[in-house]
């Protein structure tokens, strides 16, 4: 399960809040700052979790589970004026 959560599921989102940990986490040891230690590992946690401010994909909208795509006849009535 862990190794599942670890490994999948890496989008532009992922990969901005872990190179956003290891930046601010660089900087906090450079400049001896607590604070920064705290938003980085914060960071550093959503990136590894894969979790955001609304938990697991809580702010996402939920994705389709079906794979089958059925496209059903529609009717069509004309009209006529005149």
């Amino acid at each position: 399960m862990i190794k599942q959560t670890l490994f999948t599921g890496w989008n532009a989102m992922r990969w901005i809040r872990l190179a956003l940990g290891i930046f601010i986490a660089i900087q906090a040891v450079q400049m001896h700052d607590t604070l920064s230690g705290i938003i980085a590992a914060f960071f550093l946690f959503q990136a590894i979790t894969n979790t955001g401010c609304c938990g697991v994909t809580g702010c996402a909208v939920p994705t389709n589970k079906s794979k089958s795509n059925k496209i059903e006849d529609i009717e069509y009535e004309e009209i006529k004026t005149k």
